[in-house]
């Protein structure tokens, strides 16, 4: 089974699909869509002076 990713800036959907449907997409390592995903990133989402403007991927 292939695991699916969305990545959204704020509001925004950005792309929805596999880690590197959505690299090629935003033009970044596929690594760098599985690192949304994990809890050290949401940990320093959270920590940001603007959340509502990060980038962040959810596995679907």
């Amino acid at each position: 089974m292939v695991q699916e990713f969305a990545v959204y800036k704020g509001e925004t959907l950005l792309c929805i699909g596999t880690k590197e449907e959505c690299a090629e997409e935003l033009n970044v390592q596929p690594e760098y869509i599985y690192w949304l995903t994990t809890p050290t990133a949401k940990r320093r989402l959270a920590s940001r002076k603007n959340p509502d403007k990060c980038t962040v991927g959810i596995k679907l």
